[in-house]
């Protein structure tokens, strides 16, 4: 066996634990410090208390913080997606159902939408408003995410 390769042993070691415990022990170290020990380990203890030695639980909270940051963003758009105050000009509609529509003061998507309750009919009386143009109307208000009222044509 070679000489002075192991190192220092120390019999009478200090241990210090952060909560302020003491011992003694034998260690290569003169002075070893802790986190955590048989006096302040929430198993010992019967405590519940979150044992936090490298920022876990920090890293934990601010991965949840911003997955609902995410959320509560993600939700935002989409309400403001579909708003009824949305102009019907962001509907990509042809120029001409746009202007027929702005002629009978149906220039935002809630104006529209409320047509549509009263019937179909009530926009295929405007003049120049047909078929083609209410389909496209429809399938616009769809793409945005709106709901279109279900109404009974025959009831009418």
């Amino acid at each position: 066996m070679r000489n002075d390769i192991h190192p220092t042993y120390y019999p009478e070691a200090k241990v210090i634990c952060a909560c302020g415990n003491t011992w003694t022990t034998g260690s290569t170290q003169k002075e070893i410090r802790t986190d955590v020990c048989y006096k302040c380990h929430p198993f010992f203890t019967g405590e519940q208390r979150i044992v936090d030695t490298e920022g876990q639980v920090d890293r934990f909270y601010k991965k949840l913080q911003a997955r609902q940051d995410y959320i509560s963003d993600q939700e935002a758009r989409e309400a403001e997606r579909t708003s009824p105050d949305r102009p019907i000009v962001e509907l990509e509609l042809s120029k001409r159902s746009t202007d027929i529509l702005a002629k009978a003061d149906i220039t935002v998507v809630g104006d529209a939408l409320a047509a549509l309750e009263q019937g179909e009919q009530s926009l295929l009386n405007l003049d120049g408003f047909g078929r083609k143009s209410l389909s496209d109307l429809k399938k616009a208000l769809r793409k945005f995410g709106y709901q279109l009222p279900e109404i009974d044509e025959l009831a009418l």
